[in-house]
Order: structure tokens, then C-alpha cells, then sequence
């Protein structure tokens, strides 16, 4: 398993000429072959040559590359398995970093950070003066654990782009004080809200609705009152939580047509990895980007476990592991 990782290049394979030995790289789960009609498209970020999908093997070929010491098969995870002292990626899965980015803050790249930013920067393009609301603050479990915490990181692309209210929605009253930190304006605890919904609430707090609403939990229901905070007309909501698999929305066909508002899905928040990367690491080192504020705890691989409790009781933001 493992899909949120930095790494050194121990050997590189035939064929491969975009980096070698030694270089310094981040692995993506989402492809950017440069290659395909939609990688070299500014309109989308998913590669129809390598497409994403959840599947035990190399992108190419219907083998893991990893074996255990009996011989038998272990599956790949994502195109990444960064659990592992040595994994294999594909090319098309892997940035080259600049060398002056410790690899304790290089590796948020790889996943959350960049889903986050990237959903307010790029999928949404939320323009200064906006409001935003952000459903879901918190762990949201082992089985989606590649999605916790994407609300700070969404909040935290929010205030890059200029955003002037950002509403945070959660059950957990004491995510406010952590969602302040990475420019949380207002927070709703749906447990408060009375005889009133969520929807309500943010309509009136923002006279008609939120200009942008983010999903970040993985849940039908959450969706669809997320595109009802949404203000009519303009509003956009983007989709990062991973439901279940056959989850199904219910909106009215009417409700589309009427509203005129935009309903839609981000895998890594709309970046180009190899394009993209690079200008977060920029904005880091040009202290824009605050990555260190994300880094809650760090930890020897060994102590994973520890890592994945901390996570399922909701009291780490990131944790980082070292394979030392």
C-alpha cells in the first residue's frame, strides 16, 4: 500500500530518458504521459493513455513487479506503493523535484496538498473576494485514508486565490481552531443547526449561496448539499471525497436545468503533476505555500500503526514516516 511519497532514483529502466539515476522525485497516483490528447490539453488532467483505476498492477502490464520471499505475488497499490523501501513507477508517474525542498514537506505533494490547492486553483479557479464553503474536516477512515484532511488543504488553496470567506462544515466543533489556521472564516456544526440544513445556513450567511462549495468526505448526501449551498447561476461544486462504490446522487433534472449551477469531480484536484509540481515547490520555497504547517508529527516507518491511530482518532493532520 502507501501512495503519498518522495523518493531517490536507485535505476532507471530501457527506454527512460526524462530522469536518471539519483534524481529527486515525487510518484503520482493520476498519469501525465505528455503524450495522449488530454495531457496535452490545458482542459484536463486525466491521461486517457494511462487512465486511472484502482488495480493491483503496473500501468502498462498486468504485473506488480513485487513478489514476497516465497516468490508469491504482492499487488502494486495506486502505481505507487510507497509502504516499501524500494518500489517500481512508471515514468508517466513521476515529477522530478527541485533538490531544495526537504523531503519532509516534498512528499505532501504527492497527494493532499496538491489535491487541495489544485481544487481551488485550477478545477474551481476561485478568484479573490470569493466565498467558499468546505465540507468535511476531518479523518475519514482507513478505507479512503488518502483523502483525510483535504478540507485544510482546500482551505488553504482558498486563501492563496484570494477567497474572503471561507466556511468549514464538520460534526467536530474543535476543527475550527485548526481550520483557522489555513484561513477558516466560519464554521457550521450540523449538530447545531436546529431546524434549519446546512444549505440554509450558507445561503443566508452568503446572500444566496456559496460562489464555490468542496466535498471533501466522500458522500452522496454531502454532494448534493453541497450543490444546494451553491449560489444559483454561478455556483460550482467540486467533488475531491471518495464514496463507496455504486453510490448514486439524486438531483431533479429540474434543479440542473433551473440553477445553472456546475456539479464536478477533481482527481488530484484538476493538476498536471509534471507541470504543476514544480510551481507548488516554488511557492513553497517562496513561502507562499505554507507546507509546514501541515506536518503534524513524524515518525519512524516502523511505527506506522501508531501513525494510522493517530489518524482514525483524528488527532494528526499529516504524519510523516521515515524509512530510516
Amino acid at each position: 500500500m502507501g501512495h503519498e511519497a518522495v523518493g531517490i532514483v536507485e535505476s532507471v529502466g530501457e527506454g527512460v530518458d526524462e530522469i536518471m539515476k539519483g534524481d529527486y522525485v515525487v510518484p503520482v497516483f493520476i498519469a501525465d504521459c505528455g503524450e495522449c490528447k488530454d495531457c496535452k490539453s490545458s482542459k484536463s488532467n486525466l491521461c486517457s493513455k494511462l487512465p486511472f483505476k484502482v488495480s493491483p498492477w503496473m500501468p502498462r502490464e498486468e504485473t506488480s513487479r513485487f513478489t514476497d520471499l516465497k516468490g508469491e505475488t504482492l499487488f502494486h497499490f495506486l502505481f505507487v506503493s510507497s509502504f516499501c523501501e524500494y518500489t517500481v513507477v512508471d515514468i508517466a508517474h513521476l515529477t522530478k523535484l527541485h533538490p531544495q525542498i526537504p523531503p519532509n514537506r516534498a512528499c505532501l505533494l504527492s497527494c493532499g496538498v496538491s489535491t487541495g490547492i489544485g481544487a481551488a486553483w485550477k478545477t474551481a479557479n476561485v478568484e479573490p473576494g470569493s466565498s467558499v464553503a468546505i465540507f468535511g474536516m476531518g479523518a475519514i477512515g482507513l478505507a479512503v485514508y488518502y483523502d483525510f484532511y483535504w478540507t485544510s488543504k482546500v482551505a488553504e488553496g482558498a486563501r492563496l486565490c484570494g477567497a474572503t470567506k471561507i466556511i468549514a462544515v464538520d460534526v467536530n466543533p474543535d476543527k475550527f481552531e485548526i481550520g483557522k489556521k489555513f484561513g477558516v472564516t466560519d464554521f457550521i456544526n450540523p449538530k447545531s443547526c436546529e431546524d434549519k440544513s446546512v444549505s440554509q445556513i450558507i445561503c443566508e450567511m452568503t446572500d444566496g449561496g456559496a460562489d464555490y462549495c468542496f466535498e471533501c468526505v466522500g458522500m452522496s448526501t454531502l454532494v448534493e448539499e453541497a450543490y444546494a449551498s451553491c449560489r444559483k447561476g454561478w455556483g460550482k461544486t467540486v467533488v475531491l471525497g471518495v464514496d463507496k462504490p455504486g453510490s448514486q446522487l439524486s438531483l431533479t433534472s429540474a434543479n440542473v436545468l433551473c440553477s445553472g449551477k456546475t456539479l464536478t469531480g477533481a482527481l488530484f484536484g484538476g493538476l498536471k503533476a509534471k507541470s504543476d509540481i514544480p510551481i507548488l515547490v516554488k511557492r513553497y520555497l517562496d513561502k507562499e505555500v505554507r507546507l509546514d504547517d501541515f506536518v503534524s508529527h513524524e515518525m519512524k516507518f516502523d511505527e506506522i500503526n501508531k501513525a494510522f491511530n493517530l489518524l482514525i482518532e483524528g488527532k494528526c493532520l499529516r504524519c510523516v514516516l521515515w524509512m530510516d
